[in-house]
């Protein structure tokens, strides 16, 4: 890798939610949703696609705008109501890439296709029954968030499902799946016919999931599948939202048990971190895969932003694979960056792991929550050419901003750099990290440690800034080279928190 690659590994102007990754020849693609800073809803955005070297995970190219929502013959009414969702790709037997989508205001799912992986795609058709009727329209449970999978001996097989039952405007009268997602085999000659289905997979729902050994973690939506070594993983977001689940079986069809949870997007589920209410950040709904880059296996998921749960972003953790089981990964900064961050230079804000305040963190919803003493991520606007770097907005009184993990062994002193900030009278103080155990990692979480004080920072200013920084000398030495950094403020005032220096 020519670089550190960090959380979000795309442009922090750019919002792609739901990522399904791909490898095509020598470079892995992503396809996902594409939402809008500051959007009123989700998916506001026409589908685009990012890829990158197996070689250099770091090296993201932007391939542009894939396929627009007005090429699909159903786009008709408002964007905010009908954009375009969690898409899944998949190469054919002719050669040909066919892109599976949802559009919101339909109740089918449906195909677009191009000749090359990040071409621009045309709309192919939908989903259909070989009577012409589009899935989704003979009573069947509510169709969505498509996964769609060629196995090794050629069949093609698609897996549906939204199970929330009280989302009226999304299910548009059509009723939630009350027993999990729904699997459908394609005729891959055409690529969109039925030839099965739809079917049941076994991973549990409302009405049985509980007794299938999937309580907690219940089936909502965002199917995805994949195969590791002769077995079938379906991925999913559970009724939790906030985070990633997973199924395995033998069979691509049936007889999946449940696995765990791959990652919560507020760490929810490891060491004590029990609730919503006590979780690493503001949290909301996930949707992502797996796949194994360069012999590692990853989780690809998504973060929320803007005090909102429309403004999502894409980010990425090494998860642990063993005897067939994944164990859930804890969010950090690193993003494919392999080992720790080495402790010299500079970095933005935004790449913050853990954001809390001292009013605690909240599931959010697609009303901005009020500010108060929440800090929370964002950015001045801007666009694809001149789109500026988020930052931390609102670092007050009790604002904690997490980052792991660095190798501290060499690093002497830290500066932080604000803008806009109030008067200030008061303390930056750096923490280290402590280990909390959790059987479900393969080694310790970690949560800051208020009694490792790294730094102390004095911040005063009588006057409203426009930008200053401060700095200040490690505390303690013989830190090591796995370390978490947390960064909090005491005291009056609050400002934006754009990036630090470690020298």
């Amino acid at each position: 890798m020519k670089k550190y690659s960090f959380n979000p590994y795309l442009p922090s102007y750019e919002y792609i939610p739901d990522g399904e990754p791909h490898i095509v020849g020598d470079r892995v693609y992503v396809y996902g949703s594409h939402d809008l800073f500051d959007g009123i809803s989700f998916c506001m955005g026409d589908y685009v696609c990012y890829s990158a070297p197996l070689g250099d995970l770091s090296d993201w190219r932007y391939e542009g705008v894939i396929f627009k929502r007005e090429q699909d013959p159903s786009a008709k009414g408002p964007r905010f109501l009908l954009g375009l969702a969690a898409p899944d790709m998949v190469q054919g037997p002719d050669g040909r890439f066919y892109l599976y989508y949802f559009m919101g205001g339909t109740k089918k799912i449906s195909v677009a296709v191009c000749d090359t992986p990040a071409g621009k795609y045309e709309f192919y058709g939908d989903v259909q029954y070989k009577d012409k009727t589009p899935i989704g329209h003979r009573g069947e449970p509510f169709q969505f968030d498509p996964g769609v999978f060629m196995d090794d001996d050629g069949k093609l097989y698609l897996y549906t499902g939204f199970a929330l039952r009280n989302n009226p405007v999304l299910l548009m009268g059509s009723k939630p799946t009350d027993y999990g997602p729904m699997v459908f085999e394609l005729d891959s000659s055409d690529m969109f016919t039925v030839k099965k289905g739809p079917a049941y997979i076994g991973v549990g729902g409302f009405k049985d999931g509980n007794k299938k050994g999937y309580k907690g973690h219940l089936f909502l939506e965002a199917s995805s599948m994949r195969k590791f070594d002769g077995k079938y993983y379906y991925i999913y977001s559970s009724m939790e939202s906030h985070e990633l689940c997973y199924a395995v079986s033998d069979k691509p069809t049936e007889g999946f048990t449940f696995g765990g949870t791959l990652v919560s997007n507020g760490d929810i589920g490891l060491a004590d971190i029990t609730s919503v209410k006590r979780a690493m950040n503001n949290t909301g709904n996930t949707h992502g895969s797996l796949i194994k880059l360069n012999g590692r296996y990853y989780v690809f998921y998504h973060r929320q932003t803007n005090r909102k749960q429309s403004s999502r972003q894409a980010c990425v953790e090494e998860i642990r694979f063993e005897n067939g089981r994944f164990y859930q990964a804890q969010m950090t900064s690193k993003g494919f960056t392999i080992g720790a961050i080495k402790g010299t230079g500079s970095f933005p804000a935004y790449i913050a792991c853990n954001l809390y305040g001292k009013d605690g963190t909240r599931f959010l919803s697609m009303i901005k929550h009020p500010k108060k003493n929440t800090p929370f991520l964002t950015q001045d606007g801007g666009d694809r050419e001149n789109g500026p770097d988020q930052y931390i907005d609102n670092f007050c009184d009790g604002a904690v901003a997490g980052f792991k993990f660095f190798d501290l062994r060499d690093t002497k002193s830290i500066r932080v750099f604000i803008k806009e900030s109030e008067p200030l009278d008061g303390e930056i103080v750096v923490y280290g990290g402590k280990n909390v155990a959790s059987p479900l990692l393969s080694d310790a979480y970690v949560k800051m440690d208020r009694s490792k004080i790294i730094a102390r920072i004095s911040v005063r200013c009588a006057k409203k800034r426009k930008d200053d920084n401060f700095g200040g000398d490690f505390a303690i030495s013989g830190l090591s080279e796995k370390e978490a950094l947390y960064i909090t403020y005491k005291g009056k005032g609050r400002f934006k928190f754009l990036s630090f220096d470690l020298y």
